[in-house]
Parts: C-alpha cells; sequence; structure tokens
C-alpha cells in the first residue's frame, strides 16, 4: 500500500514533465503576452539574457536597438539611453542586455545563438575596462552568466565558423559551470577531437535537453520581470548637447559632496572606511595583457561573420581614484590603444571615450558611467544610428 502511495506522485511527476516537454513551442509561444518584448527592454532580466525567444523577437522588430553590456547598464539616471531615448524620440527603443560579469565569450556564445538574425542589424557595444584583467572572467563572474541553453546551441550551429567555434569551445571548457554538465563537457571534447561516434551517441539526449531548455525559456518569458526602479524624466526632452552636458554637470555635483573624487555619496560611503587601505593598493594593475582580448576577438568575430554592424563604446576608467589606488597610467593608456586598435583592425566603429578619465561627472563611481558619460554615450549612439551603415 505504502509503495503504491511511494510511487504514485513520481509516476504523475514524470507523466506531467512529458506531457509539458511535448507541447508545441509555437503553443507555449501564444501564452506570452504581446507586450511581452517592450516590458523586457529596460528589465534587465538575467532570464532573458540567457535565454533565446525573447531576444530573438526583439531582434525581429527593426524598432529596437540593442546595447550590450554589463553592470553600467543598471546605472539609471535622466541621461541614460533608455531614458534619453523614450522622451527624445529619434526612431529606435533602446533594449538592455546584460548584467555584471556579463563579459566577451558571454556575449560571443549570445551572439552565435543569434546569427541568423544580426545581417546588417545595428547595435550599440559598451566595453568595460575592468574585464581585461590578467586571468579575463573567473568562474564567480562566468557562471551566473553562462546560459545552458546557448551553450547547447552554439553545439549544434553548423553556420559558425568551425575555427572559431572550436575556439569558443576550448575556452568554455575552462569553467566549472561547463565542466561539471557531463553531456555537454563530453560532446564539447568530442567536437574538438572530432569524435563522430561520441557525438553520434550523445547528441539524440543533447538535443531532448536543449528542447527542455527550450521550452523553459518560453515559460519564462510569459511572466514580466519588475526590474531596476525607474522613473522617467522629462528633464532632458528637447535640450541641446551643451545644454544636458551642464545638466548632468549639475545632478552630478548635487550628489557627490561628500568628496574630492567626485564619486556618487552612496558609493563613496561604502569606500571611506577602506580609503588608508585602498591608497597605492594597486601599483601593479595593468589591463595590457588579458586572456580578455582573446575572448574579444571571437566576440567580434561571430559579430562580422554576422554580418552586424555595431559601435563599439570605449569607457574610461576614474583617473583620479586609479592614481589614488595606484594603478599606473601607461597600464590603462596601453589598453585604450590596444583595444581600439584591435576593434578598428575589424572594420567596426568605435566612440573612444578614454579622453574623459579626468572629466569630473564623467562616471558616477570608480568605474560605472553616470550623468555626463551617459550624455556623451547618447550623443554617440544617436550619430551612429543616422549614419549609414558601414559608412
Amino acid at each position: 500500500m505504502k509503495k503504491r502511495f511511494l510511487f504514485g506522485p513520481i509516476i504523475l511527476a514524470f507523466l506531467l514533465f512529458f506531457t509539458t516537454i511535448s507541447i508545441p513551442n509555437s503553443w507555449l509561444e501564444a501564452f506570452v503576452p504581446k507586450d511581452r518584448v517592450e516590458k523586457s527592454a529596460t528589465e534587465l532580466n538575467p532570464m532573458m539574457f540567457q535565454g533565446t525567444y525573447l531576444q530573438s523577437k526583439m531582434l525581429e522588430d527593426s524598432k529596437y536597438l540593442p546595447i550590450y553590456g554589463s553592470s553600467e547598464l543598471s546605472r539609471l539616471d535622466p541621461y541614460h539611453p533608455s531614458n534619453y531615448f523614450e522622451v527624445n524620440n529619434k526612431g529606435f527603443t533602446p533594449y538592455l542586455v546584460g548584467k555584471g560579469g556579463s563579459q566577451s565569450l558571454i556575449h560571443a556564445i549570445n551572439f552565435a545563438a543569434h546569427m541568423d538574425q544580426l545581417k546588417g542589424k545595428k547595435l550599440v557595444f559598451i566595453i568595460s575596462p575592468q574585464w581585461f584583467q590578467k586571468k579575463g572572467s573567473d568562474e564567480s563572474h562566468f557562471a551566473p552568466n553562462f546560459s545552458a541553453l546557448q551553450a547547447y546551441d552554439l553545439l549544434f550551429n553548423q553556420k559558425i565558423d568551425q575555427n572559431v567555434k572550436k575556439k569558443m569551445i576550448k575556452r568554455m571548457l575552462k569553467y566549472h559551470a561547463v565542466k561539471n554538465d557531463a553531456l555537454l563537457a563530453a560532446l564539447y571534447k568530442a567536437e574538438l577531437k572530432q569524435d563522430h561516434t561520441t557525438l553520434s551517441l550523445l547528441s539524440p539526449a543533447a538535443k531532448a535537453y536543449r528542447s527542455v531548455l527550450e521550452k523553459k525559456d518560453l515559460y519564462y518569458s510569459m511572466v514580466d520581470s519588475p526590474g531596476p526602479e525607474r522613473t522617467i524624466s522629462q528633464s532632458v526632452k528637447g535640450k541641446s548637447w551643451s545644454e544636458l552636458k551642464q545638466m548632468a554637470a549639475k545632478l552630478g555635483e548635487k550628489e557627490s559632496r561628500s568628496n574630492k573624487f567626485k564619486l556618487i555619496d552612496e558609493a563613496f560611503r561604502k569606500i571611506k572606511p577602506k580609503m588608508a587601505k585602498l591608497k597605492n593598493r594597486k601599483k601593479h594593475l595593468s589591463y595590457v595583457q588579458s586572456v580578455e582580448y582573446g575572448d574579444f576577438q571571437m566576440m567580434m568575430d561571430v559579430l562580422k561573420e554576422s554580418g552586424a554592424d555595431p559601435l563599439f563604446i570605449s569607457v574610461p576608467v576614474h583617473g583620479k581614484w586609479y592614481d589614488y589606488t595606484g594603478v599606473p597610467k601607461k597600464g590603462r593608456t596601453g589598453y585604450y590603444a590596444k583595444i581600439k586598435k584591435q576593434i578598428e583592425a575589424e572594420g567596426f566603429q568605435v566612440a573612444d571615450l578614454s579622453g574623459h578619465e579626468y572629466d569630473p561627472y564623467f562616471l558616477k563611481d570608480t568605474i560605472h558611467l553616470g550623468w555626463k558619460g551617459w550624455v556623451y554615450v547618447d550623443k554617440a549612439i544617436e550619430d551612429f544610428y543616422k549614419k549609414d551603415s558601414r559608412s
């Protein structure tokens, strides 16, 4: 009797599971609200970043201009692109993709999953100098941003250049988030060795699991995510760039009265108790040598092969703060020159904002754009959008 009670729920669970995964995706898509893509544009929802459905729908719609980056995207203020372009209609809606730890390799996997939709597509990519630590993205940054769905998509992607694919797979196998998925790791290793026997044996299971992940993505796509607190500000409507810079500087001054570095007060309060320990602590830091450059190249390779039209935005560090912590200037200026050269070598456009290291109120804290910095980004985006592709 007890065994029947024990196995009953288990059997029911299996039946529900197989019923759920057997539902055609087209049926599930019918339950995704019509305004879901529009709402997700500023939600900064990790489920959207790690899925494919909402991004695919966004890329199908010409009204969206995707902006890829990392934690700076959540630094909202009146000058942030999501606010500026909402109250100043320039013919497009920014769509934010990325969060803290979303670095080059994470974006490369994502772009590979959408290669068919990127031809001729304008997009913006914000580069953070902090990605270019010597060892690049560590496990603590990679794992929370890793998408199993996109990783399995890469495995079965026959359109991507095979050399680029192998480089990406080899790099991804360095991370426990990939190695701990026994099925994915085995297939990735087989792909590198061209072990067709293993590929043939395990591919059916991998495709079935990918189907489950696709269903999961669709279920998550049905539900709104609250996203960061956001207030639409009309204060930036119809203003000239000169006026916007002055307004942004005034707001920055108002919000950073507690310190000589002109960091937002909220951030400085957290730093202040550690000031003595932080002075000259990073004398050996440099962004010139990093495995991130290889990841960044793979990401550009995917964009180039797909025929995308990206604008890269090179963001500076906070000069005064980096001087205080002892970071050598050559480790910064060398990075700015190197990343610009790497981008231009692929024929892509770059808005180089590295000359603003010491520009007050350009960054909101030690590393993130804000206030005046967003004004310069907005102008670069608007100019890029108006320009004919690859002209």
